[in-house]
């Protein structure tokens, strides 16, 4: 199949296969080359004001800090961590390592220092570039196993690329080009580890054909959202995710400025200071928005209008897909539109009007709100080993509920028992130094995700849940539990949820409340200040937490609906390993941990029966 991909500046790219990018770096430089005197990034300084980037600055940045790796004795295919929040540097960082000829391995900033342990000694890491003391001295710890392959560990916060830049003074400009032309379609690009979900993370090895091919096709399908004038993003996924990785790379390819925000907590200020056209971000955080701007109206007095605004907003969607809204809707949704969702558009920067959404699912019901607000949510999917995204809403066709079609390159096929099979030339190479992994994920050309899906007409992919996670309860009903835990989730008290009953009679939750919105809701309904422990106990709050069970019951048959649920004392965090890095539920870690939780739920339920 022939596409026509647009590089940044307009031109053809040619026909797939023959006329790609070699590497990576290649593609980014013609990139910064094109919009060498335009600004292509940003970063907050100490002030938290903005410092502009232009293409040719950022291009400087990366040889400089590549010739600095290579007087540091980096060789060609030599393995370098990067342990970072997602900053400029560790943009910078990971295109100077492949311009080096080296092949960067990212680690999520929050991992432990067994984790760093792993991954340095799976992926053979000689040099760790961490971001600050103390990731510095994890790392070190870890280095001190006497069989790990570390041997220098660079701290970004001690001035480490001014440091590169420096040592690299000597390095020619013909030595860069050399170790750059090295580099060709079957070169590594980097190792990327899974979250480890099921167990410990497998690295990932993806090929820098695999990025060129797969942003191609992104900037094929994309081109509405990637090319529009003054297209921008706050990046602020951690970069250690194949997701986040692979749209920067496309962002920076497209050029599309991106505006750096290393700490969540100031993501709000960013966003209204840097006027976003999109926001890309994983489907907690667009609960988060929602969920906070209906306390704010709670808190002042206008929980009521909030939701009639909502109510609207969703209707508003939902007609769109039904032959359009009545006059009579297009009148109350501007009244809302008034009152309510221009405010949070000003929230998200006020310019924002596409989202990606990935890593879990978002939900008809926030799909449907955000669409009503005006910002388009193209939800996607996608496997560390598919490159991060196989799948995603076309700007021109996005259906709430789906998380769209196949990217060009990829093809799928759902085995007899709903199994998403997926082959392309993005995909893995398999995994580091796992081949028994490697076979057991593909089988006849065909990669088994794992994940369970159906396709509809337009080959646009619904996801059911995972394969692994199937609730098969005592009387033999499959139950999916994705959709029950999202619907539970969605509620403002809940954090995470965790639905429960395999080989049981019945289905029931384990809920944590969300510390953040509790004071908030408690002033809303008139309730005195409670801890989260004696929340857990309220009447109130139990009866409030069970209408919303009832609410995400009504998507499911009566034998999938949950019969009961208990709240556990401690919120699910990275920090207590119940959460991957990329905030996933560790299934297994939560059944394991409350197993006395569970068994007394079906005690207590076979002592009334």
């Amino acid at each position: 199949m022939s596409v026509t991909v647009l590089t940044a500046n307009g031109d053809t790219m040619g026909t797939p296969g023959i006329d790609y990018p070699p590497s990576i770096i290649a593609l980014v430089s013609e990139a910064w080359s094109t919009h060498a005197d335009r600004v292509v990034m940003r970063y907050p300084d100490a002030d938290d004001e903005w410092v502009d980037v232009t293409g040719a600055q950022a291009q400087q940045h990366v040889n400089d800090v590549a010739k600095g790796l290579i007087a540091l004795g980096v060789a060609a295919g030599d393995r370098v961590a990067i342990l970072s929040r997602t900053r400029y540097e560790w943009t910078v960082l990971d295109f100077a390592i492949m311009s080096a000829g080296a092949i960067p391995v990212p680690i999520y900033d929050t991992s432990s220092e067994s984790q760093i342990d792993w991954i340095t000694s799976d992926a053979e890491v000689k040099l760790v570039v961490a971001e600050t003391t103390a990731h510095a001295a994890r790392t070190r710890a870890a280095a001190a196993d006497e069989e790990s392959p570390i041997e220098t560990v660079l701290t970004i916060d001690d001035g480490a690329l001014d440091d590169l830049i420096a040592q690299g003074r000597e390095v020619t400009d013909d030595a860069l080009a050399a170790r750059i032309a090295s580099l060709g379609h079957d070169s590594l690009a980097t190792i990327m580890y899974t979250s480890g979900t099921t167990g410990r993370p497998k690295g990932v090895r993806l090929t820098h054909f695999s990025y060129v091919r797969h942003i191609a096709g992104i900037q094929d399908t994309m081109g509405a959202v990637l090319f529009e004038e003054g297209a921008s993003t706050v990046l602020f996924l951690t970069l250690a995710h194949s997701l986040a990785r692979l749209v920067e790379i496309a962002l920076v390819a497209s050029g599309m400025v991106i505006g750096f925000c290393p700490d969540p907590s100031k993501l709000v200020p960013a966003m209204q200071s840097f006027h976003p056209t999109l926001v890309l971000a994983v489907p907690r955080v667009f609960e988060k928005v929602y969920n906070s701007a209906e306390q704010k109206a709670a808190a002042g007095g206008k929980v009521r209008i909030f939701r009639w605004a909502a109510k609207q907003a969703i209707d508003y969607s939902k007609a769109l897909d039904a032959g359009g809204p009545s006059i009579a809707l297009k009148v109350r949704h501007a009244v809302a539109d008034r009152l309510v969702l221009s405010k949070i558009r000003e929230v998200l920067g006020g310019k924002a009007h596409w989202a990606i959404s990935g890593s879990a699912p978002l939900g008809d019901r926030l799909g449907h709100f955000y669409r009503g607000l005006g910002l388009t949510v193209l939800e996607g999917y996608g496997l560390t080993e598919t490159n991060a995204a196989s799948h995603v809403n076309v700007p021109e066709l996005a259906k709430i509920g789906t998380v769209g079609p196949p990217l060009p390159g990829i093809e799928v096929s759902i085995a007899e028992d709903g199994e998403i099979l997926m082959r392309g030339e993005q995909l893995f190479e398999g995994y580091h130094r796992n081949p028994d992994a490697t076979a057991e994920s593909i089988a006849d050309g065909w990669f088994h995700t794992g994940d369970i899906g159906a396709e509809d007409e337009d080959g646009y992919l619904t996801i059911t849940g995972r394969k692994k996670e199937l609730i098969v309860t005592a009387g033999g009903k499959n139950v999916a539990p994705a959709e029950l835990e999202d619907g539970i989730r969605s509620y403002v008290l809940v954090s995470q949820c965790v639905v429960v009953g395999d080989a049981q009679p019945f289905i029931a939750a384990l809920v944590t409340l969300d510390a953040e919105a509790l004071p908030g809701w408690l002033k809303a309904k008139g309730m005195e200040p409670m801890t989260v422990a004696q929340a857990a106990q309220d009447e109130r709050i139990l009866a409030s937490l069970q209408k919303a069970i009832d609410r995400a019951n009504t998507a499911v048959s009566k034998a999938e609906s949950v019969r009961t649920f208990r709240i556990l004392e401690d919120d699910l965090t990275v920090d207590n390993g119940m959460l991957t890095p990329s905030l996933k539920v560790k299934r297994g870690r939560v059944l394991e941990q409350y197993a006395e939780v569970i068994d007394e739920i079906y005690a207590a339920k076979h002592s009334h029966s």
